[in-house]
């Protein structure tokens, strides 16, 4: 069990930043606390790795959003069409 520097038990959140996509990482359960950052879980990923990552999440996001606008043109369920005359 890892700790914080203010006793409490850490938990583990998830990095996206491309230096550390998909990492790991130790910090203090308490959002305000100036300790956010205490140490990684896991380790280092390899450089292909580091590559491939970004890419795919950059994709699934332009997915999500295509999405959204998909779900904003529905009314009902339905997929409202405009046709010009």
């Amino acid at each position: 069990m890892v700790r914080c520097w203010c006793s409490k038990q850490a938990i583990t959140r998830t990095s996206w930043t491309s230096a550390n996509p998909g990492r790991r990482f130790y910090c203090c359960p308490d959002e305000g606390s100036s300790y956010r950052w205490i140490g990684l879980y896991d380790p280092e990923m390899c450089a292909r790795s580091r590559m491939i990552i970004p890419g795919l999440l950059r994709g699934r996001n332009e997915l999500e959003e295509r999405l959204e606008v998909a779900i904003a043109l529905t009314y009902d369920g339905r997929v409202l069409c405009f046709v010009e005359m």
